[in-house]
């Protein structure tokens, strides 16, 4: 049996909506849709860029609080609202994911706030 660990990032999201940022189950940690909001400050910079590389900051803080890092990665997903937005973060995604290379899918919806211009989800997997 594995353990099973909730992990907080300190959104209001989370207690009001009733989610964690990450849980860890065993060998397996599943991060929540997380967006560019910094958490302490209630803010969200503007542009996807800017926003994206806070995303992949918060995501973070979520892998090392829950043992793992950007190199346990196997599945990503980005939601944008603007398709147009992507390609300004890859710069970044790439210098956090490049090495783990995870199975990714981009798609096009609307989010919770109209600043946000893009949510990450992330999955990853203890490597031994």
């Amino acid at each position: 049996m594995g353990e099973r660990r909730l992990i907080g990032s300190g959104s209001r999201f989370e207690a009001e909506i009733g989610y964690s940022r990450a849980v860890v189950d065993g060998d397996w940690v599943f991060v929540s849709g997380t967006t560019g909001f910094d958490y302490a400050a209630g803010t969200i910079p503007e542009g996807a860029a800017a926003q994206c590389e806070r995303a992949l900051d918060n995501i973070g803080a979520a892998l090392a609080e829950a043992g793992f890092t950007f190199n346990d990665a196997v599945r990503v997903r980005y939601i944008l609202p603007d398709p147009a937005d992507f390609e300004s973060c890859w710069p970044a995604l790439r210098a956090r994911l490049g090495a783990a290379r995870p199975a990714a899918t981009m798609m096009v919806a609307g989010l919770l706030d109209p600043r946000m211009r893009i949510e990450i989800e992330l999955t990853g997997r203890r490597r031994r």
